[in-house]
Parts: C-alpha cells; sequence; structure tokens
C-alpha cells in the first residue's frame, strides 16, 4: 500500500483527502492535433508546395507535376498507474478515497501527455516508406533570446517572440491557425518585466500578472513547468540570435517551445482507462489504477519554433 497513507488518518484531523500542488492534468492536449491510431504504429501523410508551370502552346501536352509527398510515424507507447488501499485504511480515515486516488492518477497520465509534445517538438522525427528515417529538428527552427545590447543571452523577452512569429511567417504558415507557446515560470516572469512594448500591448501582459493569461503577439500562451532544457552546447549569435554558430552558448538554457496546431500531433492509441478492483493477492485491498497508449511527432519543422531562453 502507500506508505504515505498515514498521514490521512483521522488524528490528523483531516475530513478529506487533498492533492498537494501539481499541476492537474494536460494543459496542452488542446493545443496539437490529436488522431486516433490503430495498434503499435500510426503513419500520417504529408504534401508539400507543387509548383504550376507556363503552359507551352495551344493544345500541348498536359504536365505532370509530381507532388512532394512524404509522411511521419508516431509510436505508440503504454503508460500506466497503480496504489493500493487497505481496508484498515478506509476506517482510519472515515472516507473512501479511490476518488480523490482515481483523480490523481489521471492528472499524473495527463502530464504524461505534455511531456509527449514537447519532448516530440525538438525530438527527432521518424518517417520515410517505412518509418525508420528520423529528421532532427533544424537549428534554423531555433533562436536564441538575447539582451538589448546583443551581448548576452537573456530570458524571454519580446524581441525573441518577434523573432519566432518571424520564423512562422517566413516560412508562409497559414496564418489562420492557432500558434502557441508553453513556458514556464521564470520565463513568464522575464516576460513581464519587458519594458520595450507599447502601451496597448503592456495592458496585454499586465493581465499575465493577474492570472487570466491569454494571447500575446498572435501567441496563445500555456503555463507548464513541464519545460525541457537545452543539454549540451549549443552556439548562437549574440547579435541576431540565431542558432548553430558563434559565441554563444544556450547549454542549460530553456527551451520554450512556440508551434502551430497542426504542427505537432498526439497519436491517441487508447485514452485514460481507470479501474478500481480488490486485489486478492494483496489482502484484499483495493487497488485503484489506470493505463494509457500514447505518442507523439512533430508533422513539420517550420510549424515549430524553440526559443532558447536563459534562466535570470
Amino acid at each position: 500500500m502507500s506508505t504515505q497513507i498515514t498521514t490521512a488518518f483521522v488524528k490528523q484531523y483531516s475530513a478529506n483527502v487533498f492533492h498537494l500542488s501539481q499541476q492537474n492534468g494536460s494543459v496542452l492536449e488542446g493545443a496539437v492535433r490529436k488522431e486516433q491510431v490503430r495498434g503499435n504504429e500510426g503513419y500520417f501523410e504529408r504534401i508539400g508546395a507543387a509548383t504550376a508551370v507556363v503552359k507551352a502552346s495551344r493544345h500541348s501536352d498536359t504536365p505532370q507535376i509530381d507532388s512532394d509527398h512524404s509522411r511521419r510515424r508516431v509510436t505508440m507507447l503504454d503508460y500506466e498507474w497503480a496504489d493500493l488501499i487497505d481496508d484498515q485504511d478506509k476506517i482510519r480515515i472515515l472516507i473512501s478515497p479511490e476518488s480523490a486516488y482515481a483523480q490523481s492518477a489521471a492528472w499524473a497520465l495527463g502530464r504524461v501527455k505534455d511531456d509527449i509534445v514537447l519532448d516530440n517538438a525538438d525530438g527527432l522525427a521518424y518517417g520515410g516508406a517505412d518509418g525508420t528515417t528520423s529528421t532532427a529538428h533544424p537549428n534554423i527552427q531555433k533562436v536564441a533570446s538575447i539582451n538589448a545590447a546583443a551581448s548576452a543571452g537573456a530570458a524571454l523577452n519580446v524581441q525573441a517572440l518577434r523573432r519566432a512569429s518571424k520564423k512562422f511567417d517566413q516560412a508562409n504558415v497559414n496564418k489562420s491557425l492557432m500558434k502557441h507557446i508553453a513556458y514556464n515560470a521564470q520565463q513568464k516572469e522575464s516576460l513581464l518585466s519587458e519594458t520595450e512594448v507599447t502601451s496597448a500591448d503592456f495592458n496585454t501582459v499586465r493581465a499575465l500578472v493577474q492570472g487570466d493569461i491569454d494571447t500575446f503577439m498572435g501567441f496563445k500562451f500555456h503555463h507548464t513547468e513541464q519545460t525541457n532544457v537545452q543539454a549540451g552546447a549549443l552556439n548562437f549569435a549574440y547579435a541576431t540570435g540565431a542558432v548553430g554558430s558563434s559565441s554563444g552558448d544556450a547549454d542549460t538554457y530553456d527551451k520554450v517551445v512556440a508551434w502551430v496546431q497542426d504542427g505537432i500531433l498526439l497519436g491517441m492509441g487508447m485514452e485514460v482507462k481507470g479501474r478500481i478492483s480488490e486485489r486478492s493477492d494483496k489482502s484484499y485491498a483495493t487497488q485503484v489504477y489506470a493505463a494509457m497508449s500514447m505518442g507523439g511527432v512533430r508533422m513539420e519543422e517550420e510549424k515549430v519554433v524553440v526559443i532558447l531562453c536563459k534562466e535570470d
């Protein structure tokens, strides 16, 4: 059984099971493309841009324009959670904790969904005819946040947001698609301290202080403390924030991920399934169990931008 359940005994004067502070499930699931996947793997087709040609003459032969066809693979992984509750525990705490345990399980698996989204945003994407060709997220799709003097790396600022937005525009990403950003409390604090925005924009950013985070510069913001960190040397230019060369090093910088709604795919093999049942092999304790099968993949490099941000 859970060795921590004794903290909820009656002698602690608790009438309910309270959850400690935690992210209550997924905050990014609704910000990505979701597709049902049957089996261990799923393949999703992609069609690239085609080019029209000038007609040669009247009654000329019909040209054949070969479309740029490719695919991406998503692999399902199984996740599970379980804990045991003895009958004696139920008597001591005077209430049945199964529902609280089930909620805790759902929250835990929900956070895994966000890990899948963020890990695949900047990880290897697999494709090709048999799904074994790997594609790294290129440095051209990354930008380092730099200070106003262009002399050092910086935490998240408006200049970095502009440069990330520029990359989407240069790739002709459909402007009707929602752009999202996942960032942590450290980078939120930095953005709130920005003084380079106009007064009208400042009113929008100031709303973040009140906790009603919404949109800014065309991005919808999502706060999560599950953001990843750059592991290993990655050079960038102090003058432009361009990543891949020069003297700056983004090692240990926070990865603030910006993406377009359909740029990341979350494959739904099996949604969260829960069960509460007796375990005869555990002195008939009640087991709370939850499981799911999920996978993810970056569908298009141009639709994901990583902003490398220093921690102040």
